[in-house]
This record gives structure tokens, sequence and C-alpha cells, in this order.
């Protein structure tokens, strides 16, 4: 079956990436093309569940609504897919007999024609129409911005509403010329495909009553249009031209600060997704100064961390060098010599790993530190033996993770500073009342971090239970997006990998991470004995936030958790 491109606001758009391979088996809504315009950058989502036997576009090429992206081999009834077929077809059909472009009127037609258009000003004049809105690409949307005031004039295609999601940022463009009469939409609210967004007077009451006492000219009509260009000029030019200047400058240079119209008018003009607007609202960045590497000069997250970081090393540097200071690392040598450097291959990194990058460029950003100790999980391995058998018999895989999970939900809930989040100014620290364990999972593709929500609640069964869930999501690629949010601490357990300690890297905005290496028998001194005896020891490497945490609360909340595993009965006192 075939998997088409769905109504995308414009007319056409760019691959700008490939989600999916040939042989990939997917869900249905799960994304497949990366397409970006001049107005929008959108993830379009399969419409069905199979397996992928064919792509049909490559990155770089332009694509329309209708046309096939993939090609699914499904065990649903093919019907359904020959039914579409037959509709496009019939839908195509009935596009060439209405629009004819070859066909050139004759003179007499050409007249009739000018006078029909001449009276339809009149026909439309005084007309309000409600419109609504598009298809968006998603099931809903949050208003962002509106560019347009009741009383407005605007033209057809004229950028009037800037819609955003987690998957796409969109323009949505005026439906016709005339003068806004309604705005039905507020910015912040959640709106979906098809609804009404605004009522629109149709342009041509002013041509209605010229064309009462005189006969259009097709030399005066030109002017008319061209008076509506200047205001959709600023949407329909690539962004790289509208690129604005740093707000606070440029208000030094003219009286006093930019209005608040000024700024918002700036920001609009910058081209970047949602997810990177909040970004640098948080690491308090000019967004209007950053420089976009993506298609069409939109701007990624990789864009605001160089922009960040060439600011700060600029400011090191200034005072002591005159030489420029690179925004990041230097590009790699030139290694095309073989006699150097001997044969090189290239090899593509990981889809997953490619969006991972972004997250773990934050960890230059934190100050942290890492704290280790050992657990004594002797006896709670005997108990682990003992119960093991009875949750298999039920289909569990019973591990230690799982009294690992237990006994940091519960040390969160007394040491709750590590169940938090530091506020935006670097003021306070958001103290989560539940505890969401994220739990990192190896996939043939990367780490993946889906999270146990409310732990603090469930017993050792159940989470054992959702671990085992989880895990299976993971490398099936079955993940929601629910399933990846709202963690407010992280485990990384390296399992019977080997290695006796790692330092985890602190997952933002968490301000903790718990990493647990392989258990080992070791020689322990029995004071009471006078002897060494064997124990099965659990190394624990606590990250920590050090902008939150202090080194000394760090130990105690580590030493805390050893105790708990070394004796699980405490967390049932």
């Amino acid at each position: 079956m075939d998997i088409k491109a769905p109504d995308l606001g414009v007319d056409s758009a760019e691959v700008s990436e490939i989600m999916v391979e040939v042989g990939d088996v997917i869900a249905k809504d799960d994304n497949i093309v990366l397409l970006e315009s001049d107005k929008a950058s959108v993830e379009v989502p399969s419409s069905a569940a199979g397996k992928v036997t064919k792509i049909s576009v490559a990155i770089g090429d332009q694509v329309s609504e209708g046309m096939v992206l993939i090609e699914l081999e499904s065990a649903d009834d093919s019907v359904e897919s020959n039914d579409d077929s037959a509709a496009a077809e019939e839908q195509e059909a009935n596009n060439t007999d209405d629009v004819k472009p070859e066909s050139k009127p004759e003179p007499a037609a050409t007249e009739s024609k000018q006078s029909e258009s001449a009276a339809k000003p009149a026909a439309n004049a005084g007309k309000a129409t409600t419109h609504a809105l598009p298809d968006l690409g998603v099931d809903e949307a949050q208003v962002s911005e509106i560019m347009v005031s009741v009383g407005d004039t605007v033209s057809a295609e004229q950028s009037i509403l800037l819609i955003e999601s987690d998957k796409a940022s969109v323009e949505v463009p005026a439906p016709v010329a005339g003068k806004i009469e309604k705005i039905l939409v507020e910015a912040g609210d959640m709106v979906a495909n098809g609804q009404d967004f605004i009522v629109i007077m149709e342009s041509g009451a002013d041509d209605a009553t010229d064309s009462e006492s005189e006969a259009p000219k097709p030399q005066e009509s030109a002017p008319a249009k061209t008076e509506d260009k200047p205001a959709a000029k600023t949407t329909g030019e690539p962004k790289q031209a509208a690129k604005p200047t740093n707000i606070d400058t440029a208000a030094s240079k003219t009286e006093g600060k930019l209005t608040e119209a000024q700024v918002n008018e700036k920001l609009v003009d910058v081209y970047a997704g949602p997810a990177v607007r909040k970004l640098a609202r948080q690491l308090g960045v000019d967004i209007t100064q950053v420089n976009g590497s993506a298609l069409n000069d939109r701007i990624l997250k990789e864009d605001l961390f160089a922009h960040v970081k060439n600011s700060l090393t600029k400011q090191k540097a200034a005072p002591v060098s005159s030489n420029p200071v690179s925004s990041g690392l230097p590009k790699l040598p030139d290694m095309s010599n073989a006699e150097i450097w001997g044969e090189t291959e290239t090899q593509d990194l990981s889809r997953l790993q490619k969006v991972s990058i972004p997250q773990l460029n934050y960890n230059t950003l934190l100050p942290q530190v890492t704290q280790f100790d050992l657990s004594d999980i002797t006896e709670t391995e005997k108990l682990r033996g003992e119960l093991k058998g009875g949750m298999k018999a039920e289909g569990i895989g019973f591990t230690i993770l799982a009294f690992v999970v237990k006994a940091t939900a519960y040390a969160l809930t007394q040491h709750p500073r590590f169940n938090s989040h530091l506020s935006d100014d670097n003021t306070q620290v958001i103290l989560r009342k539940s505890v969401n364990m994220g739990i990192a999972v190896a996939t043939d593709d990367g780490l993946i971090v889906p999270v146990i929500k409310n732990v603090q609640d469930k017993g050792l069964k159940q989470i054992a239970i959702e671990i085992g869930e989880l895990a299976v999501k993971a490398r099936d690629k079955k993940l929601s997006t629910k399933d990846l949010q709202g963690a407010s601490f992280t485990i990384s357990s390296q399992g019977n990998l080997g290695g006796t300690a790692f330092t985890p890297l602190v997952n933002w905005p968490q301000v903790g991470i718990l990493g647990v290496s392989e258990a080992s028998m070791q020689p322990r001194w029995d004071a009471k004995k006078q002897s060494f005896e064997p124990r099965l020891m659990l190394p624990l490497s606590l990250s920590y936030d050090h902008r939150v945490i202090n080194g000394a609360d760090a130990a105690v909340f580590t030493r805390y958790i050893a105790t708990l595993l070394a004796d699980p009965r405490r967390i049932l006192i």
C-alpha cells in the first residue's frame, strides 16, 4: 500500500530527512520523513502500519500533496488501498477536466472572461466569509502567534497565524484577499484541523463600484495587486533576507527600547521550531542573533549551542588575545593521504544517535561530579533467588535492577532535592512530588530512556513487569512519546557487561543519575568474626549537577541507597 504526503499547507516542500529504511516495521503514526519549506517544518507520520518495502523519495526531492512517500507491505486487506488509488485517479481526471493549461481562448472568449472577471467583484462585494484551518499534519497544535489584527487588509497566501506543535511549526496563509473582520482564535489556544479561525471580507467592493461606470483595463489592474505585496513580503521571501539585528543594539541607536510589537515581529521572522524556541528562552539566547545551518536558514539546537559557546569563548578570550576563537571543535585534518593516515571508512550514525547529540551537548553547560560507592547485596541476591522462580513462572524477568529502582525511588522521597530541577533563572529548585524513573535501555541503534511513572507507589513485582515491557518496546521501536517523557531521575545499568565503575552523564533537566555496574564477589572484613568473608558487592556511580547538589549530600544519598540495597526490609518500615 502507498503512503502519500498529506496536505502540507504549501504547494511543495523539500525532503530534509528520511526516518525509515527499507525493511523497517513501523506502526501507524510513526514519523517517516521530515519535510521543510520556507514556511513549515513538518514530520510526516505514516497513515498505516506495516513493513517498509520501498522508499519513493530521496533527500532533496520536492514533494507535494498526494505524492507517494513510501510503500508498505501490510497484512490488512488491500481493498482500501485500491479504493484510495481509484479515488486518486478519479480526482486526477477531474482536475484534468477542470484545468486545461494548453488551451488558449479565442479573442472573443478573452473579452468574455474579462467581462466575467469584472463582474466577480460586484458579486463578492461586501461578502464576509468564515474560513477553516487546513490540515496541519497533527491532531492539534497551539496558536503561537497571530500576525494580523482586525481591520487589516491582507493578500491571498499572506501568513496570518503561526501554529506550533511538538512535530511542526507552520505559518497558516490567508485563504483569500480582503479585510479581516474577526479573528476566532487567540494566542495560546489549541486548535484542530478544519476549525473556523478567521472571518474575512473579501476584496472587491471598491472595484464593483468602479465597474458600473467604466470597463476594467488590464493596464490599470496591475497596480491594485502590487499594493498588497509588501504585507506578504516578509513571509514569502527566504528568512535570511529578514534576519534582524540585535534587539538591544538596535534600541540603543533609536529612541530607547523597541516596542513589544517590534520585538514580536522580529521573533516571527526567525525560522525555528517550537522546541528550539523554548530552548532559546531557557538559555537566555536572543534567537534573532543565531545563524541557522539547516535548509532555508532554519535554526537547530546545535546552532544555539554553537552561539552560546562562541559568545562565552569570545568574552573570556577578548581581554587576553585578539586572535579569533573557534565556536566549536576544530575541523578534522585532511586524511586523504593514505601513507600518513592509512585507509579510512565512513559510516553513518544511526538516527537515534543523531537525535541524541543535542541532548548530550547540554552536558557542556552542566558542572557535574560523580560520587562512587559499593553496596553489599549478598542478602538481597538471596531473596531475589528465592522469588525469581515464581516470577519466571508468570513470565516476569526478575533482576536486581528492580531492587535498585525501588530502593532509589524510596531514597528520592527521603532526599527530594535529588528529584528536582533548577529554575531557568537559577534562583529556585523545583521539587517533583512523584518519582518518574528513567531506565536507560541499550538497543541496536543506541541508548534510549523510557520512563516508569510514579515508582514510589509500586511494588517490586510491578516494577519488574514494567521494566521488561519497556525494554521490549524499546528494542522493537514501539515506544510512544508518552513513554519517553516526564522523567525526574534516571538509572543507567550496565548489567553483566563488565567494568567496575563509570561516570554517567546527567540527563538535563534532571539533576542526578545513578550508574550501576556489574556485581562481583569480594573479600570483606567481618570485625565480629575477625576474618574475611566473600560478599557480593554492587558498584554505584552517582553523577549530579553541582549547582543543586553539594558533595556531602551526594555522599550521604549514595550511601543511603547502598544501605537500602543491602537490606531491602528497610523500605517496608
